[in-house]
């Protein structure tokens, strides 16, 4: 009778000891998740999806049925975050948290932005959460996609394309910002103080084509500030050219050159060479 006791004692310890073993076990998820914080301008846009892979699956027209609101990845629903009112595809979307639905179709997608983010697959979809709606066309791909991705392409201080890739299909939509008037007018409050931002004031006027007169005037006070600086010379020079003083901006880069030459800073030789060369 001792020796059946002391059996299943024995028994359920190692029983015991392998559901303790067993839970400490971490196993990889099917579908792997990716935070993504793209900077647009000043602020940031966060992006968190789902990545399944193909695994040999007809993935449009069979896992992912055409026509049919699809969850846009795996698991849970992809969520955006906005940080400040924007324009997707031409709609202006406020600062805020929404959930990203698609309607594939052979040749163009809908994007849904949804009020609801938190949604596990698209099975409590509802139509009256959707903030909006809009078409794109799909494109084919000459290389397969084999994990779902998302990602910001041709990225601007203004503006960028998000993407969804998986498989040989491809979509995209814009996203833009319109910061200006906030920068214009923290610059001239910066402005105001005794450490004045002159060269990246004058470098943001030349990028967005805004008043040249005062980005030259700027790029002087900086130069000044920095008169052995070859970087300064090669901006000045074309800051300078665009606001058509030709023989400032003729002088700066000679000077730049001069100055990387001494300094054998062999890429700001190459640049205030192509600056003065430009000058016509």
């Amino acid at each position: 009778m001792k020796k059946i006791i002391l059996s299943l004692a024995t028994a359920a310890i190692l029983f015991l000891g392998a559901d303790l073993a067993n839970a400490q076990v971490k196993f990889p998820p099917a579908s792997s998740t990716q935070t993504i914080i793209q900077g647009l301008g000043i602020r940031n846009i966060i992006l968190t999806y789902q990545r399944p892979n193909i695994n040999n699956r007809v993935v449009f027209g069979g896992l992912v049925p055409y026509n049919e609101v699809w969850r846009t990845g795996a698991n849970n629903i992809p969520t955006i975050t906005l940080d400040e009112d924007v324009t997707i595809q031409g709609n202006i979307v406020p600062a805020g948290n929404y959930g990203i639905f698609t309607i594939p179709t052979p040749n163009n997608w809908t994007i849904i932005l949804s009020k609801n983010p938190k949604q596990w697959g698209a099975y409590q979809y509802n139509q009256e959460d959707d903030f909006l709606r809009f078409e794109v066309p799909s494109e084919k791909t000459t290389e397969t996609v084999e994990s779902f991705t998302m990602q910001f392409e041709d990225v601007t201080t203004t503006s960028t394309k998000l993407t969804l890739a998986w498989d040989k299909v491809k979509v995209g939509f814009t996203i833009e910002a319109d910061q200006s008037k906030e920068i214009i007018a923290s610059i001239e409050e910066a402005m105001l103080e005794d450490n004045k931002p002159y060269f990246q004031a004058a470098q943001y006027y030349f990028f967005n084509n805004l008043d040249s007169k005062k980005a030259a005037e700027w790029i002087i006070e900086a130069d000044k500030g920095n008169s052995k600086a070859p970087h300064i010379k090669y901006w000045k020079s074309r800051i300078l050219a665009k606001a058509g003083d030709k023989q400032g901006a003729k002088k700066a880069a000679q000077e730049g050159i001069s100055m990387a030459k001494k300094a054998n800073n062999t890429e700001y030789v190459k640049l205030n060479t192509e600056a003065l060369n430009a000058v016509k």
